[in-house]
């Protein structure tokens, strides 16, 4: 999947990054040109101030004594000069070899030659005097103080750029952030409008972004209204069947009573409303769990569950002990959540030996929520026959199985896991639910295998 904020930053840097070094080279170049003449215009204030001694003199030997720098008297320093007459007499610097004399051009301007300890570069000109006298003048310096000068530009412009890239990454990060803010926003707000049952308010977002949120708006409208018409539906079709199943239930019971055989009948019935049953809440829970959910509080609703079932006549001989963690939130619709602990419950309490216990924990990225209770349990080759609609261990008890199918169903919807095994502390059945921890965002499809 494609992020729209690492594009905008790669982008951002990659067009940063071909700006500055197009930038850069150029103003290498400038900075290097700059310095070039500044060695030039040194040279030139140096020929300048040597023709004008050579100008005043009346002998041209005077000249060094009249140049006191002492790299003119060092011996391959890196300042050098010469004069030569019209006779071919030469005046030079003691620091000039003759052998770098030898290679000086006859041309005159600046020019560039190897010296001793490097490069040179010079500058010549020919003169002719007031007295007639014809005289060239030559004065070179050592390319290395050039060199380093140009090096340490070099060193103090990659450095400022240096900083300057930093800069600009983080530039187009915070920009990239600022930009991308109010779809970040439109996305944390999601779950929050659903549960809610608002909109968005399109006034809040930039006009670019404001088609979009119109888009949203009407999706989370035709969202709830499936959902809602799905639970109705589901509810009508529950009551439609009701009646009908129970009047032949009766009909079934009173020719059993007449010592008819109506066992087969019976079970099958028992089988059909199971799997009714089983069929409408997967029909509620697709319908919840296929569209964006809100964090439901687990603490609550164990709250709930335990004031209706300290109410119920089933629980009168036995104590349910709740334990869960304050904050401990599923993605899971808060209705189905309770007629999934309800179902779970209603069974081990019609099963147990008086203590059943509802507990839930946090481990990872999940909530573990287990309903165990002290009554005999299930064999571990029975316990995948149990999660199975219609499929009841016991046909000498009342009821269709089915609350184990169902908890099953609706926990598989929402992304989570239903285990059976042994409570180490009770000792009878112990059930643990697997659940995401709530999250932001859209929930996962439902999960949900075809009906049997």
């Amino acid at each position: 999947m494609t992020s729209l904020r690492r594009r905008a930053i790669a982008g951002g840097l990659v067009w940063a990054t071909l700006a500055m070094l197009v930038f850069g080279v150029a103003l290498l170049r400038v900075f290097d040109a700059s310095a070039v003449r500044r060695f030039d215009n040194t040279l030139a204030e140096r020929h300048l101030s040597i023709v004008g001694m050579l100008a005043a003199a009346t002998d041209p030997e005077d000249l060094q004594s009249a140049l006191s720098d002492p790299e003119y008297r060092q011996r391959a320093s890196g300042k050098y000069w010469a004069v030569t007459g019209q006779n071919g007499t030469v005046y030079k610097s003691p620091s000039l070899p003759n052998y770098l004399l030898s290679s000086f051009p006859n041309q005159d301007g600046f020019w560039n030659g190897d010296g001793p300890n490097g490069q040179i570069r010079g500058v010549t000109e020919t003169f002719v005097f007031d007295n007639g006298t014809t005289w060239r003048v030559t004065v070179a310096s050592s390319l290395n103080d050039l060199l380093s000068e140009q090096g340490g530009l070099r060193s103090n412009f990659m450095i400022a750029f240096g900083f300057a890239g930093l800069f600009g990454i983080l530039g187009a990060v915070l920009l990239t952030t600022a930009v991308l803010r109010p779809i970040i926003r439109m996305q944390r707000e999601i779950i929050a409008r659903w549960d809610k049952g608002e909109a968005f308010d399109i006034e809040h977002y930039p006009e670019e972004v404001a088609p979009l949120v119109e888009d949203i708006n009407a999706l989370l409208s035709r969202n709830r209204e499936i959902v809602d018409r799905g639970r109705r539906q589901a509810a009508d079709l529950a009551h439609a069947i009701k009646t009908p199943s129970s009047a032949l239930r009766n009909e079934l019971e009173a020719l059993r009573r007449s010592n008819a055989d109506t066992s087969a009948a019976l079970e099958a019935l028992d089988r059909i409303d199971a799997q009714l049953g089983r069929s409408l809440a997967r029909i509620r829970a697709s319908n919840a769990a296929g569209v964006s959910q809100g964090a439901t509080d687990v603490t609550a609703s164990f709250a709930r569950m335990k004031r209706l079932f300290e109410s119920m006549p089933l629980t009168e001989d036995a104590t349910l002990r709740v334990e869960a963690a304050e904050g401990l939130t599923v993605p899971m619709d808060r209705q189905d959540l309770e007629e999934t602990l309800g179902n779970l419950l209603e069974n081990a309490f019609k099963w147990c030996d008086g203590q059943v216990r509802l507990t839930a924990t946090a481990r990872g990225e999940v909530v573990e929520i287990t309903i165990e209770d002290n009554g005999p349990g299930i064999s571990e080759e029975s316990r995948r026959a149990a999660l199975e609609a219609g499929t009841r261990l016991d046909v000498a008890t009342p009821g269709t199985g089915l609350g184990l199918a169902i908890a099953s169903d609706l926990v598989h919807a929402y992304g989570g896991e239903v285990a059976l095994g042994q409570s180490e502390t009770l000792g009878g059945l112990m059930v643990t639910l697997t659940l995401p921890q709530g999250r932001a965002g859209l929930a996962s499809p439902p999960r949900l295998e075809a009906a049997e």
